[in-house]
């Protein structure tokens, strides 16, 4: 099964940054990058189901949504957009905007976005570095300024912006209002420890999201799904023969794979298409398999549960 150092491609937008330091050595400065994507480094390989992400903000982005499968597909796409978000910094003022203060009619939406107050009608909230925010599919959205963040999502496009700080880009008014959930974004789960080294950060339809914190200089199995992400937020390891560091991705492609964390230990995001997350994920060399606790998968059923509500 392939083990990839994921190649990066870099999205220049006008509200990027220069420096992308400590996640990217990537220089900014002839021209500011807001997003960096992590694709396979096999070119020719098949698409993966999941898009990782990193996402730099110098001003606010646009407020938008995106469709659902069904209504992706009636279109002529091949799926949907959910996301999910996960802060790696945010200056102190860093907002973002998830779901509307309160639920309107689709006329009233239709109104305030003609008029542009539909920023105001968002619910917005303070971020720091380790929030987790899931944004279904439907639901209106905007990040602020100031934020670094990892973005995990269903491999799609398909965006539909409702209002854009005058940048004069087209609106989709229509469509917008067509997907659209017009109400707050129901509560969320909370992260969950499956094991003391694993924090399941959310389990959606479409992917499961955890964060692994690995000690120094110890040795692992994965036993990863076919499409599965790693994301080094600290340290460093090596994923079979694949080293990665902090802001760096790794793709692995399944079958049993051998961890070997450095001596700063290890810090990472974990992504794979799933609805709940593998009991057997992360075994620990030479030592009795950890049993997953019983916590985590009450925790799952239920927020799965919500989000199957939701979509």
């Amino acid at each position: 099964m392939p083990i990839e150092h994921a190649a990066v491609r870099i999205v220049h937008k006008p509200w990027g940054v220069g420096d992308l330091r400590p996640w990217s050595n990537i220089d900014g400065s002839r021209g500011a990058v807001g997003e960096l994507w992590f694709e396979r480094a096999d070119e020719n390989a098949p698409a993966p189901t999941l898009l990782l992400k990193l996402l730099f903000t110098s001003e606010p982005l646009s407020v938008q949504v995106h469709p659902d499968d069904t209504f992706a597909r009636a279109m002529g796409m091949p799926n949907g957009k959910s996301e999910a978000w996960y802060i790696l910094s945010a200056q102190p003022d860093a907002q973002i905007g998830a779901g509307l203060k309160h639920q309107v009619t689709a006329q009233q939406l239709r109104t305030t976005i003609q008029d542009g107050s539909i920023a105001e009608l968002l619910h917005w909230r303070s971020v720091a570095a380790g929030d987790v925010i899931y944004i279904p599919a439907g639901t209106i959205h905007a990040i602020g300024a100031g934020i670094v963040l990892a973005e995990i999502q269903q491999r799609s496009d398909a965006t539909f912006r409702l209002f854009d700080y005058g940048r004069q880009r087209e609106l989709h008014e229509d469509n917008g209002v067509a997907v659209a959930h017009p109400w707050p974004l129901p509560t969320q789960g909370k992260p969950t420890a499956v094991t003391a080294n694993r924090t399941l950060l959310l389990a959606s339809k479409h992917f499961v999201l955890e964060r692994v914190e690995l000690p120094e200089g110890s040795s692992w199995a994965l036993l990863a799904e076919p499409e599965t992400w790693m994301l080094i937020l600290d340290g460093h390891a090596a994923v079979g023969l694949t080293a990665a560091s902090i802001g760096e991705a790794i793709f692995i492609g399944g079958g049993r794979n051998s961890i070997e964390v450095g001596h700063n230990g290890l810090s990472a995001l974990i992504a794979y298409p799933a609805s709940r997350p593998i009991d057997s994920l992360l075994q620990s060399l030479g030592e009795q398999p950890v049993k997953p606790t019983h916590p985590a998968t009450h925790s799952v059923r239920q927020f799965a549960g919500s989000v199957e509500a939701r979509t």
